[in-house]
């Protein structure tokens, strides 16, 4: 629709703050020892950040909603996946110190907003061209994307523990800093507030997707509900993400516990989509 030059400049972008952030956090926290590394974002840093996803945000609006026929597969999910990412660190960084976590997404931002200039998506049925159905599309991929940073960022947490209990750790006994760059990441205690705003964020988001699937199957899709693969790991990664809450919020799940029980919903949830549109598109060729 629009060439590879939009997508190249929103890459080289969030490519060149990756780089400044890698080279200012955690670069020198490496060579520092954790040491003289300064706190939080500056004002011109996040200025700088909206420049990149601002681009970003009218590539996906203009894909999504403008374009006459919509196109969809793998590499629009994972744009709307880091564009959602880069979205929340953004917000959290006005309340957090997040300024290790920008080092991390927003190479994988640069990455993932170039892919739908060479994968363009499949072409989709006629009732998806229908303005309802693209707002259901993009909830669901909100959903999508926020339990797959949630999965990334439990699994940042697992190394994180593991290395304050390894010993790997300086501060003293109680471990409650790292040594090199895993010193600019956040204390365990703000990633896991942030976890679990995510997944309740993410929770609310899947279950209007499956509501709103079930209940306008036939305005949305053009027939009624189905019950192949995409709905089954649909629901049971609903119900696995609902337990993880309610142990949370009733009896104080956290921790190992906690991390598990995300990267299992995670991994079923990959399943009902974005991995079988991989496999179709990209290894078999068939769409």
């Amino acid at each position: 629709m629009f060439g590879i030059l939009p997508y190249a400049l929103t890459s080289l972008l969030y490519a060149a703050l990756g780089w400044h952030f890698w080279n200012t956090r955690w670069r020198v926290c490496a060579e520092a020892a954790g040491a003289g590394v300064g706190t939080g974002i500056a004002s011109w840093e996040r200025l700088a950040i909206l420049a990149p996803f601002t681009l970003h945000s009218y590539l996906l609006y203009a894909e999504l909603f403008a374009a006459p026929e919509l196109r969809f597969g793998f590499s629009q999910a994972l744009s709307v996946m880091l564009w959602l990412t880069v979205l929340i660190y953004w917000v959290e960084s006005l309340i957090y110190d997040v300024k290790g976590m920008q080092a991390l997404v927003l190479p994988l931002a640069a990455v993932c907003a170039l892919l739908p200039a060479f994968f363009a998506g499949p072409e989709t049925p006629a009732y998806t061209q229908t303005f309802q159905f693209r707002v259901h599309l993009l909830v669901a991929m909100l959903a999508y994307s926020l339990f797959t940073i949630a999965a990334l960022h439990a699994a940042l947490m697992t190394v994180l523990e593991r290395r304050l209990h390894g010993g790997k750790h300086v501060g003293g006994p109680s471990g409650e800093s790292l040594a090199g760059p895993w010193a600019s990441l956040p204390p365990l205690m703000t990633l896991e507030v942030l976890l679990f705003r995510i997944l309740t964020l993410g929770f609310v988001l899947l279950t209007l997707t499956l509501g709103t699937g079930f209940v306008f199957s036939e305005e949305l899709f053009g027939k009624a509900v189905r019950f192949n693969h995409k709905t089954v790991f649909g629901i049971m990664s609903w119900f696995i993400f609902a337990a993880l809450l309610v142990g949370r919020y009733g009896w104080g799940w956290r921790g190992r516990t906690a991390l598990r029980w995300t990267l299992a919903g995670f991994l079923t949830l990959l399943l009902a989509y974005v991995g079988s549109m991989f496999v179709l598109e990209v290894i078999l060729g068939k769409v």
